[in-house]
């Protein structure tokens, strides 16, 4: 009698074929899905083979679904670690692989995010600010960023810049005098002469300030006189365009012939401007170093659900085979093949096997497990509110 050790080429990829738990659950599994379509009472036309390769396909998308829930569980902690794409296992770390570790949570994808929003606010992050000026021709509204804004020296500012960081410019702020490295930061109206008129001060130097004045008072001073330089010192509005700033009103021979500009070059996604090795790893789904399931380590519950999903896609492949012909004459009229509705049912089946393995590890998620985790331990917050002290000691509040 042909078992399934004893066969060539038992499967049709054999991720499986020397897996002792494996071989075990083929030899019982020909017996479970001949007799669910019925083998006691009509033929059943598969052969072993054919069973065997379902349950190879029912593994492999039992497989598929649980490393899919972790990688959804996991993936931002995996992002820019070695990766892999290896179907077999190749990926395994002790006995029983990568997919069946519990990973270390981490923040390197947190704080990627949070650098696109430092970078955004000038706050912090990667990315490279410059500031240069165009030369306003009269009669001349339109000019270009790339090429009109150019630094002291007289070129353009995009050309100045390193082939690794030249990527897309966009208008920061707009200027009509030299930007300033410093504002002068005390005037006839601040805070500093105001005490220097109250108190007996012979002098008052501005080194003083920072021991008397609250540090706020410096922020809240230097953001006046920038919003003031800002509305007071401009002679131009302007509108931005794409790449092309238009300039209001028409520039004529009165006016100040440099406009400066401050541009930020936006970093390349692809190409930091520091060195990370990490950015060379999982990007996504489909290179997370997972490989499929070891059989022998499904529990009893994988293993079921593994059974019935054999078992439908055999009535699948059962149905194709009787689809081959609608009818089988016999002596006296035709016999009426099922293959139609056979493979109607085994879909109807395999989508709902997949949903219910799907909507329970949804629940399985670690995100998930920690709010149930939150949720009864605030349950038992309650409960232990309402327990009355020992000895009759209660104590009433409120």
């Amino acid at each position: 009698m042909a078992t399934f050790l004893n066969t060539t080429s038992p499967t049709s990829f054999g991720f499986y074929d020397a897996d002792s738990g494996f071989q075990t659950e083929a030899d019982n599994m020909i017996t479970f899905v001949k007799r669910k379509l019925g083998d006691d009472i009509l033929s059943v036309e598969l052969t072993k083979k054919q069973i065997w390769t379902c349950l190879e396909e029912a593994t492999l998308e039992y497989s598929s679904i649980v490393n899919m829930h972790e990688a959804e569980s996991t993936l931002m902690n995996l992002l820019g670690f070695p990766t892999g794409s290896a179907i077999s296992g190749s990926f395994n770390i002790g006995p029983h692989g990568k997919e069946t570790l519990l990973q270390r949570f981490n923040y390197d994808f947190a704080v990627r995010e949070a650098t696109a929003f430092s970078t955004e606010a000038f706050i912090g992050g990667d990315y490279n600010q410059v500031s240069g000026s165009i030369d306003l021709t009269k009669g001349v509204q339109d000019y270009d960023i790339y090429d009109d804004l150019k630094n002291a020296a007289g070129t353009a500012l995009f050309d100045t810049q390193a082939a690794g960081t030249k990527t897309k410019m966009r208008i920061t702020e707009v200027f009509h005098f030299n930007p300033q490295a410093a504002y002068r930061f005390f005037d006839t109206s601040s805070a500093i002469n105001y005490m220097a008129n109250e108190f007996p001060f012979e002098s008052f130097t501005p080194e003083t300030v920072f021991y008397v004045l609250p540090v706020f008072e410096d922020v809240l001073r230097a953001g006046m006189m920038d919003l003031s330089n800002r509305v007071r010192r401009s002679n131009f509005s302007y509108k931005i365009i794409g790449t092309k700033i238009r300039i209001y009103p028409e520039p004529t021979a009165s006016d100040p012939r440099k406009l400066w500009i401050r541009v930020l070059m936006a970093p390349d996604p692809f190409n930091p401007a520091y060195t990370d090795d990490t950015i060379y790893g999982v990007s996504n789904v489909s290179n997370v170093p997972f490989g499929n399931l070891t059989f022998q380590n499904i529990n009893s519950m994988g293993r079921q659900w593994i059974r019935q999903y054999t078992a439908s896609l055999s009535k699948e492949l059962l149905g194709y085979v009787r689809s081959k012909f609608t009818t089988v004459p016999i002596p006296g009229g035709d016999v009426q093949l099922n293959g139609g509705d056979l493979v109607s049912q085994a879909q109807t089946e395999k989508e709902a096997l997949k949903t219910q393995l799907k909507e329970q590890l949804e629940k399985l998620t670690y995100g998930a497990l920690i709010g149930s985790a939150a949720d009864e331990a605030e349950a038992l917050n309650r409960l232990l509110r309402l327990m009355p002290m020992p000895n009759g000691l209660t104590i009433f509040m409120g």
